[in-house]
């Protein structure tokens, strides 16, 4: 009976996931086909891979970022580009989709409910975890059919499939375990988050210039050992297989042995009366969101001097390809190098707006947690305490957008000897991205206040905005359909001409979209326990 409902309970899992998965999936899915195409026309004869390959070696930042590249073949670029990249993407919608059905459900409440029916008490983990290896295997399918169907060799196809599934698996199963050892979703989620950052930090430390043995502590590493394309390497998946049992029979120990609703690590009991500090609902919501920001901004400071490091080589990649050296000339923004930090911020501002959602929808977690009504109570009007938090998503982008433009500059600048000029250079790439990372907190702040049920849509549209701008060119989509988002409309800041009216455009969208939010959220009802 300890199983009782297990697939009933994977139907619900896919039935709520049935939006998120696919969007997850499909995103996947393009990325790689328009690698497979892009790697194929541009690196089409074996010269310019080998001096694609050159440049490579010649860059420890590249490995740092990406791991070694194991051959000059097509296959093995895309290995080595998109290999670890989309395996640690993976990994992270994994360890994302467990704890939400585990942790998350039990936190919340929704799943005593669902166990007042014919639920067996290792059920919802189970559930949790054959949802998780079926949205890889998915993966896996989709990932071998494209690269085979790209005209790649069919068993290097299949062994990359297993180098981006196989750490969703390890992950997703540690994810399982965190859920059992904490009573919060969110520190069980951060945990498994670590995890997977604490082994791509080893696996980038033992891939260039340190102990090789650390790349063999982590999954990550393991993976790049699978060669894909070259050697093939099947043996390390025994490797994966034995690490995953490791997790499975400690997820399922702890959850037969705790007791529903804790978890291995008790909570920490808060003191009996606040600070004074605590006084104001700014306080508060820094309170609240400051290990979420502190932790960001170390996380930039690492990538921007990591990408700081990388820009060393980018002209000799460029002057190793005349096609690409042909389509920059045309673009007219400047030097490679000032082409290159516009290219990277405009990455950075997208990841920095998970951040920016993350941090607005933290006005809908305290909502639905029934956290606001006693706030509320005191006399603190709404607009009042929203604006609290939607500080840190206005101001929390800014910081770390400068922060990682600042280290790539400060990076570089020390490398060509020119600081002073190169940081300029990168802070005003940062600058231009925030009007339209501002437009989506805007969008969040409005879904929050006007339909706080479709508030988790903002991650939706980041999604749609990720794909327009990464992959819009390559499918050559019309320019209407390229326009809808924000980040197509950031000038660039080295361009012989700059105009500056788009961003205006953009920060008057924002304010709009952040008006209209908070208008809704002063009429409609707050979710109280009553």
């Amino acid at each position: 009976m300890n199983f009782a409902g297990t697939w009933s309970l994977v139907r619900l899992a896919l039935r709520r996931d049935r939006i998120l998965l696919p969007v997850w999936l499909i995103a996947f899915a393009l990325i790689l086909q328009s690698a497979v195409a892009t790697f194929t026309k541009l690196y089409d004869t074996a010269q310019e891979r080998a001096e694609l390959a050159a440049s490579v070696a010649s860059n420890p930042t590249f490995e740092a970022l990406y791991g070694p590249l194991y051959g000059d073949s097509t296959g093995a670029f895309l290995s080595w580009r998109y290999g670890t990249t989309i395996g640690v993407f993976a990994a992270l919608m994994s360890l994302l989709i467990a704890v939400r059905h585990t942790r998350a459900e039990e936190e919340t409440g929704r799943l005593e409910l669902v166990r007042a029916g014919v639920v067996g008490r290792l059920a919802p983990l189970t559930s949790s975890l054959i949802t998780v290896y079926l949205a890889n295997l998915v993966l896996f399918a989709l990932t071998a059919a494209i690269t085979a169907g790209g005209g790649l060799d069919g068993a290097g196809s299949i062994a990359f499939a297993f180098q981006i599934t196989v750490n969703g698996v390890v992950f997703g199963t540690l994810a399982g375990l965190t859920a059992q050892i904490t009573e919060s979703a969110r520190f069980a989620s951060g945990l498994a988050g670590l995890a997977l950052g604490g082994c791509y930090l080893l696996r980038a430390v033992g891939d260039t210039g340190g102990p090789a043995w650390l790349s063999w502590l982590s999954p990550i590493g393991w993976a790049l050992r699978l060669r894909p394309f070259e050697e093939n390497a099947w043996w390390v998946l025994g490797l994966f297989a034995a690490l995953t049992a490791v997790l499975l029979t400690g997820a399922y120990s702890l959850q037969r042995r705790r007791d529903f609703g804790a978890g291995l690590v008790a909570p920490r009991p808060g003191p009996a009366t606040a600070r004074p500090s605590l006084r104001t609902p700014l306080a508060l919501a820094w309170r609240l969101q400051r290990g979420l920001l502190l932790g960001w901004v170390i996380g930039f400071v690492l990538l921007g001097a990591v990408f700081g490091g990388a820009a060393n080589g980018v002209e000799d990649i460029f002057d190793s390809n005349p096609q690409l050296m042909e389509v920059l000339e045309r673009l007219d923004q400047g030097s490679i190098i000032d082409i290159y930090m516009t290219m990277i911020m405009g990455i950075t501002a997208l990841i920095v707006s998970v951040y920016s959602i993350q941090a607005t929808l933290r006005l809908r977690a305290e909502e639905t947690g029934l956290l606001a009504e006693p706030v509320l109570a005191t006399g603190v009007g709404r607009v009042k305490w929203a604006a609290g938090h939607l500080a840190f998503a206005v101001i929390g982008p800014a910081v770390l957008l400068l922060t990682a433009g600042a280290a790539m500059g400060l990076v570089y600048g020390a490398a060509v000897g020119d600081v002073g000029g190169q940081l300029t250079s990168s802070l005003r790439s940062s600058a231009v991205q925030l009007p339209a990372v501002w437009v989506l907190t805007g969008l969040a702040v409005a879904l929050f206040g006007l339909a706080p049920r479709l508030a988790a849509l903002a991650w939706a549209a980041l999604v749609v905005f990720v794909l327009l701008g990464q992959l819009g060119p390559i499918l050559q989509l019309d320019q209407w359909a390229m326009d809808l988002s924000p980040f197509t409309h950031v000038p660039a800041p080295s361009a012989s001409t700059f105009d500056a009216a788009p961003l205006l455009w953009l920060l008057a969208l924002a304010a709009a979209l952040t008006t209209a939010g908070l208008t809704g959220l002063r009429r409609r009802d707050i979710a109280s326990a009553g």
